[in-house]
C-alpha cells in the first residue's frame, strides 16, 4: 500500500518507530430520508428584476440528492429553475403546489414568508 503524505494533515514527525499513522475516515456524507428533513419553502422577487422565483431551502445532505429532488420539482412544474448549496430555486410562484408535492414526499415542509 503506497503511503501517501498528502493525507498527512497536522503531522509533522513521530519518535515512535512503531508509529502507523491512521488516516481520519472522511466519509462520505449521506442524505437523511426525507422524514428527518425540515425544508423551507418561500417565494422571492427581490434582486430578480420582479420576477417571481420560489426557494427550498434546508436540504442536508449529497448534492446529487439535491440535484435529483430540485429536478423532480422543476418537471413537476414544468418550469426551469437550479440546485446548488442545500437551496433549490424554482421559476416561478409555486409555493403552494411545491410545499404539497414535498408533504407528499413525507419531507417536513413549512411554508415561510406570510403565505
Amino acid at each position: 500500500m503506497k503511503k501517501n503524505k498528502k493525507n498527512r494533515i497536522n503531522v509533522v514527525y513521530s519518535t515512535n518507530p512503531d508509529f502507523q499513522f491512521e488516516e481520519e475516515n472522511n466519509g462520505v456524507e449521506e442524505t437523511p430520508p426525507a422524514s428527518q428533513q425540515s425544508l423551507y419553502v418561500s417565494l422571492d422577487k427581490k434582486n430578480r428584476g420582479g420576477k417571481a422565483v420560489t426557494i427550498v431551502e434546508g436540504f442536508m445532505g449529497l448534492e446529487e440528492d439535491l440535484k435529483g429532488l430540485g429536478k423532480e420539482l422543476k418537471s413537476k412544474c414544468g418550469v426551469g429553475g437550479s440546485a446548488k448549496d442545500g437551496v433549490i430555486l424554482i421559476q416561478g410562484n409555486f409555493v403552494e403546489k411545491i410545499h404539497t408535492m414535498l408533504i407528499s414526499k413525507g419531507y417536513k415542509a413549512k411554508k415561510k414568508g406570510g403565505y
